[in-house]
């Protein structure tokens, strides 16, 4: 029997369901009280709804939905200014987490919850794990760190819009193949989690820079950079050095369980 191992990043699924969720609610970017339950309830639904489409749409053998760490995690003490200003979880969602992982576990579906780690990096870790085995993993979430990891054992699905997004995608959005991205993201930054690039250098330059030179550090090591552009370099090694540490997915984490203990019941995934 064929393993596909399923992936769910949790967070990312929860929070945009909840988004979709909340908006009819809100009155001035707030949510009133009498309101939150409604919309948690509806959330906890269609979070249970969008699983069952889950399993529906990717047939798995083994599944597993992962969550990030209460406690900010290693980056943060990296990088204070990781993430900045980014929106914080509402404290009623986060209340309400324990109630969703029931219900996912309702159909037979565990939670995976680290106490020091971002789900990004457990995903990481699993996927590589399964890949080494020449096995398929799909990763669910809409996060493009996951791109990265594309190869013929590990798939990203998204799930809201119903497609994979695998080398093609990655190549028409980036400009670059999946295996370049962080080199990509190291040269421009990540606005999306407050990470420092080099500053003058977009996606066009370090795309084309990375498709003349294969890598950063190949870039790096020339002699046949623009004087311009080696100057930036220059000046921002720190940045890159620090860009490369919080890009870069964990794929070490001592998970502390086999495949066995996420497989599903047959009657789930035979059809």
């Amino acid at each position: 029997m064929s393993v596909n191992v399923v992936l769910i990043d949790a967070m990312n699924l929860i929070r945009r369901i909840y988004a979709v969720q909340e908006r009819p609610f809100l009155l001035n970017n707030e949510l009133a009280e009498n309101t939150k339950q409604q919309v948690l309830h509806n959330t906890k639904q269609a979070c249970a709804t969008a699983l069952s489409n889950i399993i529906e749409q990717t047939s798995p053998t083994h599944a597993l939905a992962v969550f990030d760490s209460h406690s900010p995690g290693w980056r943060y003490q990296l990088y204070p200014d990781y993430k900045v200003g980014r929106k914080k979880m509402p404290q009623h969602l986060a209340d309400t987490l324990p109630q969703i992982q029931d219900a996912f576990l309702q159909q037979h579906v565990d939670s995976l919850i680290s106490e020091s780690d971002e789900a990004d990096d457990l995903i990481a870790t699993l996927a590589i794990k399964v890949a080494l085995r020449g096995q398929k993993v799909t990763i669910i979430s809409t996060d493009k760190c996951f791109l990265s990891l594309l190869s013929n054992h590990i798939h990203v699905y998204d799930y809201f819009n119903r497609r994979s997004l695998d080398e093609p995608y990655v190549r028409e959005k980036f400009n670059v193949a999946p295996g370049q991205l962080m080199d990509l993201w190291t040269l421009t930054g990540d606005n999306t989690n407050k990470i420092p690039g080099v500053p003058g250098i977009g996606q066009v330059t370090a795309a084309g820079l990375l498709n003349q030179h294969g890598s950063l550090q190949a870039i790096l090591n020339s002699n046949e950079i623009k004087a311009s552009i080696r100057d930036k370099l220059t000046a921002h090694h720190d940045d890159i050095t620090l860009a490369k540490k919080l890009l870069q997915l964990k794929q070490d984490i001592p998970l502390g369980f086999n495949l066995k203990d996420i497989r599903l019941p047959l009657t789930i995934t035979d059809g």
